[in-house]
């Protein structure tokens, strides 16, 4: 009986350490090295204050820092002027911030952007699609891609300064695509 038991409970851990199988979020990637392709790439969301759609595709060639924010969220206010700095030196070099909203409603989302001088485009995230894509559950978090469209790195909590996305940015604006 002892033996029946202990003959089960390996099969149970073995089914269990089979099923978990590797690790396929974007952190664990970046962990090991490796960049993987932005998930969600083509699909097309509104642009805030415009009629039309777009997807991070559309951006492809160019180093995009996408950051993931909200109106309501007062992290997200301390970092926008990080982000706006960062849009003019990428603007000489080929690249974007590319903002996405999440849980937020247009007409805040717009005063948000009006409010903190937000010249980079802005998606509209409605259903959150994009953002639980990327693995996200929260605001704000940024996300550096390269230009092939794979991400290089990523922050999951508030940018307190410039120099995480200086340091993140270097390499990638001195790459060719």
């Amino acid at each position: 009986m002892v033996v029946l038991a202990a003959a089960g409970l390996l099969a149970l851990l073995a089914f269990g350490v089979a099923s978990q199988g590797a690790d396929t979020s974007i952190d664990a990637s970046l962990a090991h090295g490796h960049r993987p392709t932005a998930p969600s790439a083509g699909l097309a969301l509104g642009v805030l204050g415009a009629d039309h759609a777009e997807s991070i595709a559309h951006f492809r060639g160019k180093v995009i820092v996408l950051n993931v924010f909200a109106s309501w969220c007062v992290p997200c206010k301390t970092e926008a002027p990080i982000l706006e700095r960062a849009q003019h030196e990428l603007m000489r070099s080929n690249g974007t911030v590319l903002g996405v909203t999440y849980l937020d409603n247009s007409s805040d989302s717009a005063r948000f952007v009006a409010r903190e001088h937000i010249t980079y485009p802005v998606l509209r995230d409605v259903d959150g699609n994009l953002v639980r894509s990327f693995g996200s559950t929260g605001v704000p978090e940024t996300f550096v891609i390269d230009r092939r469209g794979r991400v290089a790195a990523l922050r999951r909590y508030q940018l307190t300064d410039g120099q995480w996305l200086n340091q993140a940015l270097a390499p990638l604006l001195a790459e060719r695509s």
